[in-house]
């Protein structure tokens, strides 16, 4: 098989794969179509997502069918005030052996596949610190031992919008090490009435499995191998630059309103949510329309508003209006 050949039947099978898992989640996922897209963008790059949305949107359901679809174990931390940060990564525990006190490493739900931290901004800042190291690093360090978690290592949050009682803000060192934000609307028309529909009457059949670990593993790699280089991979530090105040091509309102821009982790959630973008239309490199098809959820939580940003009520999503409105196609 020659090398060409051998391309276009692995981008085949990835467009396959994305096709089969995105129609399961269907199924039992209503409507959401851009943030199921998102959160497979997420997957496939390897990264972490952040689900924003008032309570009742379907977020933790989404996750949860995400989980029943693959073969990886699933994990789930419910956040409340008075949650522990040992309660999210495990703690040393005393036990007896021979008679003799020994000392063992309990772990804790974030040693999973697939962890659905919900409502995260209801955890104190100690609490939402503690996943820090694990997103970053894929370990956790207790009592001075690391402990690493087995590959692929995947993190949902959900999170309510921060004008909501009982709301911690996340730390900028987190929000960063997400690699997209994904927006969740209220549902309206046909969607509201098939909710309605689905969740009154009788049990749904649990979601069929599309994937195992080993192959999402496979896809995760190959998602690696798509070619960035010439426009796309000076469009994407054109943007990045864009978003701070101090940047070259910065638009108005980022340098009135921003006071820090997306960092080079940025770049990066650009250049692989650009790279499952081109896989899914089926193009072995990376277009500029695959990094702009991604700015937004790549970008909208890397834009930190200043006093007179908060105090006006400037918004992310319409200074990323100005960004992309600046930065030529």
């Amino acid at each position: 098989m020659s090398a060409r050949a051998e391309v276009e039947r692995e981008m085949e099978g990835f467009r396959n794969a994305h096709a089969q898992l995105r129609a399961a989640l269907s199924e039992i996922v209503v409507g959401h179509e851009e943030p199921l897209d998102q959160i497979l963008t997420a997957l496939f790059a390897g990264g972490h997502a952040l689900l924003e949305g008032v309570p009742g949107l379907g977020k933790t359901l989404l996750v949860r069918t995400l989980a029943g679809t693959l073969g990886l174990s699933f994990g789930r931390v419910q956040c409340t005030p008075d949650l522990m940060p040992a309660d999210v990564t495990g703690t040393t525990v005393v036990s007896e052996e021979d008679g003799k006190r020994v000392f063992a490493f309990r772990p804790g739900p974030v040693f999973t596949h697939l962890l659905l931290v919900d409502e995260v901004n209801r955890a104190t800042p100690k609490t939402q610190s503690a996943l820090l190291e694990a997103m970053e690093e894929h370990a956790v360090t207790v009592a001075g031992k690391t402990h690493r978690i087995e590959e692929p290592f995947l993190v949902l949050a959900t999170q309510n919008p921060l004008e909501m009682e009982g709301t911690f803000p996340l730390p900028e060192a987190q929000l960063d090490r997400f690699l997209l934000k994904v927006l969740f609307r209220s549902p309206t028309g046909e969607d509201l009435l098939t909710i309605v529909d689905r969740t009154t009457g009788a049990p749904t059949a649990p979601p069929r499995r599309v994937l195992e670990g080993p192959g999402v593993r496979e896809l995760q790699a190959l998602v690696r191998e798509v070619v960035l280089d010439g426009p796309a991979r000076t469009h994407i530090a054109a943007l990045v630059e864009a978003t701070s105040p101090g940047g070259k091509g910065a638009p108005a309102g980022v340098r009135r309103y921003v006071r820090f821009g997306a960092s080079p982790r940025g770049a990066q959630a650009l250049a692989l949510g650009g790279k499952v973008h081109a896989l899914v239309t089926g193009r072995p490199h990376v277009s500029v329309a695959d990094v702009r098809a991604v700015a937004r959820p790549a970008l909208r939580h890397r834009l930190l508003l200043n006093f007179e940003g908060e105090a006006e009520g400037a918004s992310a999503e319409t200074l990323l209006d100005e960004v992309l409105a600046a930065v030529p196609a």
